[in-house]
Order: C-alpha cells, then structure tokens, then sequence
C-alpha cells in the first residue's frame, strides 16, 4: 500500500494536532473509503445498497416474495427438499449401479439380524425392527443428502427408547405372565416405542422449521464419542442376562448399570448352561470374522456377513436339535408376514414422552449429522444439515405410523456401506429389497432363531464404539480441555443414564468454552523493524514500542462474564490503578524502562460481540482515561458490538454508548488499521470503525 499514488507521510507533531497525530509517527496516511473508491474504482452502488436502512431492504425483500411462488421458484424449492431430482440425472449407470446394488444387498442382510436384535434391545418384538430398518431407509433414501449414510436400528437410540419403554409400561411385578398377557404387554410397548418416534419426528421436523440444524455444532465430537462409547458399556451389561439364559427385570434409571451387574451376579447359578453355550459359540464365530473384515478390507470384494451366516447355522442347529423344547431355549418365534396396519399413536401420550423424545432427536440428529459430515469431506461433497433435519424428522414421524421404533444413522452399516463399494443413496434401495423380502415371504426361517445369537449380534456390533477409547491418548496430547469432557461425559452415561450423561456433557462442554473466553490474554503490540506490521510484543524482542503509545489486541467477546477480566486487564497494560496512574505493565525486554502512556489504541478486530455490560465497561474506561490525560482510540470496531441500546433516564447519549463521543471530535485519523477519515464528513455521513473517545 505504500506505492500507491498521491500516498504521502503523515504530517508531524508541529503540522497536526496531538489527537491527530500525537506521537508524530511518519507512517503513511490512513486509507479512507472514499480515497479507496478514488483509487481502485466507482463503488457507489454498492456504498448506497451498504447505506441503505434495514427497514427498506426488509422491504424490497419482502416484495420479491410473490415472485417465489411462482413455477421457477416452486421447482427450486422441490429440488432442495428431494435431492434425487438433484443427483439422478448425474448418475453414472456403469460406474455406480453394481457398487450400490452390492453395497446395498450386503448392508441389507446385516439389517435383518441387526434389526430383530436392536428390538430386543428396545423391549419390542423382533419383527419391529425389521420394520424400523425397512421404513426409515426407504424415506431417507428420497430426502437425505448423506450419499453414503446408512440409516436404520441404532444400538444408543434402542437402549434410550428401551430404558423410556420399561418406565412407561412396566411390566408386573409377579413376571409370570400368560401368552395373552404377554401379548397386551407387547401391544402397549410397541404403541409407546412408536409415539417415542411420533414425538423425536415432530421435534425435528420443528427444528427443521427453524432452521436450527446449526444445533448439532452443540454436540461436540468428544461428548458425541464419549456418549456412543458409554452407552456400548450399557448395552454390554443389559445383554448379559439373554447370554446366561437368566429371566431377570430390565434395570432402568440411574446406576442401572451397577443394578444389572448385582443381579446377574446374584442369579448366575441359575444360568441356562444351553444359552450359555449358544452364545460362547456365536461370539467365537462374530468377533473374528469382524476382525478380518476390518484388517483385510482393502482385499476382500466385499465384507464377510457373519451375522446372516451365525443366524442360518444356529436356526438349524437348533431346529434339528429341538433345544427350544428339550433345552427351553428362547427364540424369536414366529414373525408375521406382510406389514403393519397403519395408525397413529396414541397422542394421550405425547405429554409424558416429550422429555424422552428431546435426548432421543438430538442423538439421533448429531449423530447422523456428524457421520454424514465425515463421508462428505472425505468424497467431497456437501450435505445441508437443515435438509437432514428434514429427512429424519421424516423419517422418525411416517414410520411411527408403521409401529417403528426412532432410528437414526449407525456407525457400523454406515461403515459397511462405504466398504462393500456404495455411492449414492440409491444403496438404499437394494437394502430395502432385502429386508421387504424377509417381511414378505422369509419370515418363517427365522422361527427358531434363539434370543441368545441375538444379544450376542447386539454386542459384536459395539466393536467400534468400544475402540473410540483408544483415542483418549491422542485427545490428551491434543487438548487436555476436550479429554475433560470426554471423560466427564463418559462417567456420568456409565454411573448415571444415557440421557443424564449426555445434558452433563453437553453442559460441561459449554462450561468449558466460558472458561476459556475468561482466559483470554490481552496482546501488546509492537511495530516489527523496516515495516508497518504490528505484532504481539511477547513474540519478539525485535519489536519495537512506539513511545508513549500503546496499542492493545482484545481477542474475545466483551460481555457481563469477561468485564471483570477486561478492566483489570487494561489497568495492567496502562497503570490505571484504584489509587491513581501507576506505573504500566510491559511486555517487552525485562531491563524495557516503561514510559507513560498518552495514546492507547484497542484494536477491537477480535471483539465479535459486546452486551450491554460490555458497553458500559468501555464508557468507564473512556472517562477513566480522560481523567489520567490518555487518549483512547477504538480500531475496528464492528458497527453493533459496541451500542447499548441503554435507556437510563439518568445517562445522558454519550455516557450510554462510547461511538457518540465521535459527533464531539473535530475528526478522527490514527495510523491504527481501520477505516478512518479526516472529519465527519470523511466517509459521508456512514459510520466509521474507528473512533476517538
């Protein structure tokens, strides 16, 4: 910037005022807007569409809004709501097709055992999962922007959904149930897992009308990991009684996990030794054959279905055995063909599992949302996080309809999809294929399949979520903050509940960003030899400080909470004290004399937000600075950080908001960044981001 043209030197301290130019600095002139527009070109219209009020834009956009319903604009807006219309046409056949058929039948048959096994887990029949991983695929396939998410039964809603479930409908104290019994208690649970969906559906599609899919950033990575890790330890423990064959009482609340424990230990010598086997045999088979589908990715075609495959064996095995009869092993039993009645659920109900289904939508959606955002980087494409709002909500409320229990993204069929060749959302299709099958004319194969095989797919399936502690060491030497809360949202799922876990997690983690705005340090700033660079004068000890004046960095938010840290911050750097002017704080060389300060510039580039306290923190300062001979000049200042809006009929306009001591100043030009300008009139009337107090 120094070679422009006309550029010339700043007068010195016996050709300007010491407002102006107290320190007679010879640095170049300060670029205004107005010399900018002489210089680099004509901005005026775009000068008069910045100084226009708000009310008269509000306006013209809102008479642009009749033009948006009419047929350009109705095709705009169904191609942002169905994102096929988007990506159909560019679908290459011959590359694409097979890799998502055959992504798509894989992912397909790990859905079927999965899904009988996650309703278990939900205290459901098996068959609504089938449900669940037919419905909610279908629908997301025509609304999500995730090409390569998998939807479905997830394990962490299961047990959530599950934990509401046992709460809401109980079952009897006495357990010994008839088959009729049985069956109204299966009724009952099936309607409350269904309204759990109606109700985290309508939250979303809520959310949605919001636009609040920005919410998901509240759930960080470490409380996401951490609540997913967690809850693999509860569904862990909760599948230790179909493993012993032992007819306990789900454990709800808090401490549930130590409750589950207690009474597996206490009934262990009435373990079926048939179960137990089944499910030695079944985790003998699952963990290794996982192990080589991930070890061996890159070489294998496609992943090796070991649940379909240990689900045939040990309906055969125990159909040729007859271990139901002889042995009274549990199994499945018969799964209805064809699909549900339709109906709404039960909306008498909806008061009582609204805080339920609060926990239940913001899993589902962060979840979704983080996983879908991961495979977007990595093929690079984007997903619109209101549109997935739109998806789920979608998804969560149609299949509530269909006695569906709430679903979201899952990390292991996501994980399969990718590796089994899948690219688009047309993989879901295939998938729904598979499980359609199944409803409609397999069902009965699985008559003998045992509850046991089950829970053992339910715990083989936690694999990934229980290797995400192996990330705890990195995390440490990343950042000690985000450990913290990895751990605190951790303990507090395993000792407490899943969802008292994840509002202390997300609480803490909010904790911790207000710790951390406390934190922040005040830089000095220091001019760099041979250039017009300021930088911090802690870096270097080649900076140089021009004399008299100080020039201060504040990089953060300016509110109620920092007001404290800010003052004494400033009483440091400028020896502003409770007993008068002290000596300044230096940050330069120790043996650095510290002269006194006459100009103070607070560069308020960093300062993103000011409240109403903040204001009012800066105004004290000002008079505080008047009182001790100092000039305080405010740098890049953001036109609505520092106003008030104070309406004390006891403050005059000036004590209220620090810009209006600008209409008193005779003109303002600093050698601060910023834009800055001889007088009032500089800039044409607009407001300027520097100015002078």
């Amino acid at each position: 910037m120094s070679g422009l043209p006309d550029a010339r030197t700043c007068p010195g301290l016996g050709e300007a005022s010491d407002l102006k130019f107290p320190l007679g600095a010879k640095f170049r002139e300060p670029l205004t807007e107005a010399r900018f527009q002489q210089l680099f070109g004509d901005a005026e219209q775009e000068s008069d569409l910045l100084s226009e009020p708000r009310w008269s834009r509000l306006c013209r956009q809102w008479r642009r809004l009749p033009g948006a319903c009419s047929g350009p604009g109705a095709w705009r807006l169904l191609l942002a709501r169905l994102p096929p219309l988007r990506w159909l046409p560019h679908y290459r056949w011959r590359a694409w097709l097979l890799g998502d058929a055959v992504a798509g039948v894989t992912v397909g048959i790990v859905h079927v055992p999965q899904g009988m096994a996650f309703a278990l887990l939900t205290s459901v029949p098996p068959v609504f999962g089938l449900y669940t991983s037919f419905f909610p695929v279908l629908i997301y396939t025509l609304l999500g922007t995730g090409r390569h998410l998998s939807t479905g039964t997830f394990a962490v809603l299961s047990l959530m959904t599950g934990s509401a479930v046992e709460r809401l409908v109980p079952e009897p104290l006495g357990g010994n149930l008839s088959e009729i019994e049985r069956e109204q208690l299966d009724v009952q649970r099936v309607g409350a897992a269904a309204a759990l969906a109606f109700g985290s559906g309508a939250l979303m599609l809520g959310m949605f009308a919001l636009q609040l899919g920005v919410l998901s950033t509240f759930l960080s990575e470490p409380v996401v990991k951490a609540l997913t890790s967690g809850a693999a330890l509860h569904v862990l423990v909760s599948q230790l009684p179909s493993l012993l064959g032992l007819p306990l009482p789900r454990q709800i609340g808090c401490f549930a996990l130590f409750k589950t424990l207690a009474a597996v230990l206490t009934a262990l010598p009435r373990s079926s030794p048939a179960e137990l086997t089944i499910s030695a045999l079944s985790l003998a088979l699952l963990v290794p054959v996982k192990e080589l589908n991930v070890r061996f990715r890159d070489k294998l075609p496609t992943p090796i279905p070991g649940e379909i495959v240990m689900v045939l064996l040990a309906s055969v095995l125990c159909f040729t055995s007859s271990l139901d009869t002889r042995y009274n092993v549990q199994i499945v039993g018969l799964l209805p063909g064809g699909f549900p009645q339709p109906r709404l659920p039960n909306l008498a109900e909806l008061p009582r599992i609204l805080v339920d289904s609060l926990p239940i939508a913001l899993v589902a959606f962060a979840v979704s949302a983080s996983l879908a955002s991961i495979y977007a980087d990595k093929y690079s494409y984007t997903i619109d996080s209101n549109q997935e709002l739109l998806a789920h909500g979608v998804s969560n409320l149609i299949s509530s309809l269909f006695s569906c229990f709430p679903n979201s993204a899952t990390l292991a069929t996501t994980s399969l999809l990718v590796d089994a060749g899948g690219n688009t959302q047309l993989a879901g299709l295939f998938s729904c294929i598979v499980v359609l099958s199944v409803l409609l004319w397999l069902g009965p194969f699985f008559y003998y399949l045992p509850k046991a095989v089950l829970a053992c797919i339910n715990i083989s399936s936690m694999r990934q979520m229980f290797f995400q502690m192996q990330e705890l060491p990195q995390l440490w030497r990343i950042s000690r903050m985000d450990f913290a809360v990895w751990m605190v949202t951790w303990v507090a799922v395993v000792i407490l509940s899943v969802d008292l876990g994840l509002a202390i997690g997300v609480v803490f983690s909010m904790m911790t960003v207000i710790c951390r705005t406390q934190r922040v340090q005040c830089l000095a700033l220091g001019l760099a030899e041979g250039t017009e660079l300021y930088r911090p004068l802690r870096e270097s000890h080649k900076l140089r400080k021009v004399p008299g004046l100080c020039i201060l960095s504040y990089p953060a938010p300016l509110y109620f909470g920092t007001r404290g840290q800010f003052r004494r911050t400033l009483e440091q750097h400028l020896g502003l004290g409770e007993g008068g002017k002290e000596a300044p704080k230096t940050d330069g060389p120790p043996d650095a004399v510290a002269e006194p300060v006459r100009v103070v510039v607070l560069d308020c580039s960093g300062l993103t937000f000011a409240d109403v306290a903040g204001a009012r923190e800066v105004v004290q300062l000002a008079s505080r600075c008047r009182d001790a001979g100092i000039h305080l000049l405010l740098a890049q200042c953001n036109g609505e950080s520092l106003s008030t809006g104070d309406t004390d009929p006891g403050r005059t306009p000036e004590q209220s908001d620090p810009r209006t001591a600008v209409r008193q100043c005779p003109g303002c030009s600093c050698s601060c960044p910023g834009e800055t300008g001889e007088g009032a009139g500089a800039t044409g009337g607009k407001p300027r981001r520097c100015w002078a107090i």
